[in-house]
C-alpha cells in the first residue's frame, strides 16, 4: 500500500506503533541513550552523535537521519512494513545496518 493509500488516521497509529516498537528495540542495545518524544525517536551514541527516526505526518512516511544520509519509508501493508521508495530498503534493515556500522558490531534487533 502507498502512502497516498492509507488514510491519515491510520498512518498515524502504524507510524506511532512502529516507533514504539524501535524504541523498545533499540532499547536493549547497549551502548545507545534512547529517546521518543511526539513522534521523534532519538538515538545517541557515546561520542554524542544522534540519528534520528521520526513520524512526517504530512508525507505519510517515517523519515531516518543517520551518517549524514536521509531516508524516506512508505506504509506497505497498511503501516505493518516501511521501505523506502528510493532504493526499496526496509526500515527495520536500515536500522539495524546503519546501527551496526557505527557499534562495529552486528546489531539485529526483535520485532
Amino acid at each position: 500500500m502507498s502512502s497516498e493509500g492509507i488514510s491519515e488516521r491510520d498512518f498515524e497509529r502504524a507510524a506511532d506503533d512502529t516507533l514504539r516498537l524501535l524504541e523498545r528495540a533499540l532499547d536493549g542495545v547497549d551502548g545507545l541513550e534512547v529517546d521518543l518524544q511526539m513522534g521523534v525517536l532519538t538515538v545517541e551514541f557515546g561520542d554524542g552523535t544522534k540519528y534520528v527516526i521520526n513520524s512526517h505526518r504530512a508525507a505519510r512516511q517515517i523519515w531516518m537521519a543517520a551518517e549524514r544520509t536521509a531516508w524516506h519509508f512508505d506504509p506497505r501493508e497498511g503501516g505493518a512494513r516501511w521501505q523506502a521508495s528510493k532504493d526499496g530498503a526496509e526500515l527495520w534493515t536500515t536500522v539495524e545496518g546503519v546501527l551496526s556500522r557505527k557499534l562495529g558490531s552486528p546489531v539485529e534487533l526483535p520485532r
